[in-house]
């Protein structure tokens, strides 16, 4: 009789076992362009995710999940929207996260994620433009719009007694949406804004630019653009023809490689980039050390909150089918519910597994606003003695 119990309880195991689901989630961003040395984190941040909610045998009863990487070159539109067809359509992704840089990210969405009803949380899109987005209830992000970075990089200028810029923007979607935010607040707060104008990513040569701006004048040069491309290109030709000497520097310029390139040639400039408070920032370090990437990263920590969203809003709807979790996104995100820090997804998965409610605070610090976008936390930086200095959040 026991060896019949014992054969037979095997044999639900064996069932069980293989009755679990497999899902598999793709992680779509510029693993190459013009922020890799951004993504090299992003990217195992969301893998980190996955990798504890996979480990814990908890979604869905005992579902596991696979990262699928797809690379989208940044402002590669094409190549972002293959890559991800790719993954809709011959891996079978349940849900996206991704894309990264404004411009891929809204091609992305309406070529691929809504003709296929797949959902995307992106971690670093930040366009205001993505607000008003057609996106059939799809598409989400855990980085606040730049109509805030906008606001907020205005203040930090007018409180420096800055009251004077000239503006480089990359010329997509991205910089052109972070620029015409930032005039807007910062001549709305008393500052003029002599010359606004766009660079183009891949240059050799910036010196034309770089002259334009110089005669138009200013206190400082604000640089909304990519730190390894042209907007690194652009801080290059300012310095080496004296045109300016500090910088107010965006999201997509704050990284290690920022200081590598400049250190302490750029002392005195000031920037911001969207991140949690420095009680979250210390726990997702602490629980994300070790695993090959820095926690504190710009956009790292909005990368592990971005698959987490996804996979919580599973377990909420019972189902790993876009079209039955797409609605369960901003109710795991938000309150009420128990409170939900990184490295508690297995607690978050339990809980819903019971029928609670959770409120997913993350590594970010977690709430949905809007139509589906961060209310956002940004922490102010200066260069000095060549290195990037934390001045306070905001």
């Amino acid at each position: 009789m026991k060896k019949l119990l014992t054969a037979t309880a095997a044999c639900a195991l064996l069932a069980g076992a293989a009755a679990a689901e497999e899902i598999k989630i793709g992680v779509i961003l510029g693993f190459t362009g013009p922020i890799e040395s951004t993504v090299a984190h992003m990217g195992p941040a969301a893998d980190l995710a996955i990798k504890e909610v996979s480990d814990s045998g908890k979604l869905l009863g005992g579902a596991t999940v696979t990262p699928v990487h797809g690379d989208t070159g940044c402002i590669d539109s094409a190549g972002a929207v293959a890559a991800t067809e790719r993954l809709v359509t011959a891996d079978g992704v349940k849900g996206i996260v991704g894309g990264d840089c404004s411009g891929v990210t809204g091609a992305m969405l309406q070529n691929v994620a809504r003709p296929n009803g797949v959902v995307m949380i992106s971690p670093s899109a930040t366009s205001p433009g993505l607000t008003t987005a057609e996106d059939d209830g799809l598409f989400f992000r855990t980085a606040p719009s730049d109509a805030r970075q906008g606001k907020i990089m205005a203040d930090i200028m007018m409180d420096q007694g800055i009251e004077s810029a000239a503006v480089t923007y990359t010329n997509n979607d991205y910089g052109k949406g972070l620029a015409d935010a930032f005039q807007a607040a910062y001549e709305a707060a008393g500052g003029t804004v002599t010359l606004s104008a766009p660079h183009e990513d891949g240059k050799a040569d910036y010196s034309a630019e770089i002259g334009a701006l110089a005669s138009a004048g200013g206190d400082r040069l604000v640089v909304a653009g990519y730190v390894d491309q042209g907007g690194s290109g652009m801080v290059r030709a300012a310095l080496d023809s004296g045109a300016f000497d500090t910088f107010q520097f965006v999201d997509g310029m704050i990284s290690d490689k920022l200081i590598e390139n400049f250190g302490a040639e750029i002392d005195g400039s000031a920037g911001q980039h969207p991140s949690p408070s420095p009680e979250l920032a210390a726990r997702f370090k602490e629980i994300a050390g070790g695993n090959g990437f820095e926690p504190t990263y710009a956009f790292a920590p909005e990368s592990y909150d971005a698959a987490a969203l996804i996979l919580l809003a599973m377990q909420a709807a019972g189902s790993s089918e876009p079209a039955d979790y797409k609605s369960k996104v901003m109710e795991v995100a938000n309150a009420p519910g128990e409170p939900i820090q990184a490295g508690e997804l297995a607690k978050a998965l339990d809980i819903l597994a019971a029928g609670g409610d959770i409120d997913y605070i993350g590594a970010t610090g977690v709430e949905l606003v809007g139509p589906g976008e961060a209310a956002g936390n940004y922490r102010e930086m200066t260069v000095e003695g060549g290195m990037d200095k934390t001045v306070g959040f905001r």
